[in-house]
Parts: C-alpha cells; structure tokens; sequence
C-alpha cells in the first residue's frame, strides 16, 4: 500500500517546486488544505516562502493550526522547509512579536547587521554548507549529507531553539552560526531548500519518506 504525502497549500510557499521533487522519487504527493486529507495523510509537509505573520494569519484563516498539531501530535512525520520550519515553533519576532504552532520551543529571529565587527549582508541568499550538532545524522533525513554539501538558502529570519538538543545542524554565514535543521521525535524541519540542494537535497526528502 502506497503512502500518502500531503503537502499543505496555504497560500503561500513553494509547494510546486517540492512536489516535483517528491514525484522525482517516485511520489504522487497531495497539495491540499483539507483538514480530512491532512490528518488521514502519513507524511506532511509544510511549505512556506515570505513573512511569519502572514503565513500564520493563512493557516488560521484555513482552520489548520490545530489539525497540523493534531498529526504532528500523532507521532507521523512532518517537515517544515524554510518559513515552513520557522512556523514550528514558539514565535518569531518578524515585523512584531506573533505566535508559530508551538511544536518545537524556541522563537526566530533576525539575522544580526554585524557580527564581530564585520557587516552581515541580509538576505542570506545563496548557497551553505551544514555542520554537524551534538545529534548524529544516521536515521535521520541527513543521514546522506556531509559537511562538504552546499544547500540553498534564502532568508533574513532564524530559528533559535531552546533545547539545543534539537538542533540537527548549524551553518555560519559570514562569520555568524545558527540553526540550519531541526529534530523532535517525528517533526524536521530545514531552513534550507533541499528540493532546490540538488541530489543531495533529494536524498533528504528521499530519506524523510522513507521514515
């Protein structure tokens, strides 16, 4: 029996390009905003390209804050990519403080102009590379990454865990280390664009739906 993979149309988010990636595997991934579909899916997978606030007042206009916390709540796997990861957690500080779903402890928040007395060019646009954290990457989606692979990356906002434990990754833009993956039990997230990373960044979508 094949497994169904829900991609969470919300308005917003790059939901096309990750489709085509999960096709590339041999995937017939669902974009949709059904509570039913969502909730009955065995894999989700939430998008998101622009601002925290508008991607939360989307979801919350769809009804869907509590049915992704529902299926992440039921131990199935989810994974957030780029904004997407950033609504995992508590709150970002983007444009005001506003509330994300509350699935990992943390908040986002800006990339700094300087850092050690060099200036940070903000967005962070391009491509970097991923580094190890205290967590193994074997049984997890980057289990085929090394920290010779360059993911794409694009955004100006950042994840800051409060369990460090759940850091995956770490990347330095220019000179500045932060959070680049995430891990709770079922729920990843990537601030980078795997499904725009190349092969290597196939291999993660690859290795999150075989879960």
């Amino acid at each position: 029996m094949s497994k169904e993979v829900v991609i969470v149309d919300y308005g917003l988010g790059n939901l096309y390009s990750i489709g085509q990636a999960c096709n590339h595997l041999g995937y017939s991934p669902v974009i949709s905003s059904s509570k039913e579909q969502i909730l009955n899916s065995d894999y989700l997978i939430l998008p998101g390209v622009g601002a925290f606030k508008v991607a939360i007042d989307h979801l919350t206009d769809r009804d869907l804050i509590n049915t992704i916390k529902a299926f992440a709540n039921s131990g199935k796997p989810i994974m957030g990519v780029c904004l997407g990861m950033q609504l995992l957690f508590d709150r970002s500080e983007e444009f005001g403080s506003h509330d994300g779903l509350g699935l990992i402890a943390g908040e986002i928040k800006k990339i700094p102009l300087q850092f050690e007395e060099q200036k940070i060019k903000i967005p962070h646009i391009g491509w970097n590379k991923l580094f190890h954290s205290q967590l193994e990457w074997s049984n997890t989606p980057l289990e085929q990454i090394t920290e010779d692979n360059f993911m794409y990356f694009v955004h100006s906002y950042y994840a800051k865990p409060l369990d460090e434990s759940n850091i995956l990754s770490y990347t330095y833009y220019q000179g500045f280390k932060y959070c680049s993956s995430v891990q709770k039990n079922n729920i990843f997230g990537f601030q980078f664009h795997p499904e725009k990373s190349g092969e290597q960044g196939l291999s993660i979508y690859k290795n999150f739906l075989s879960r």
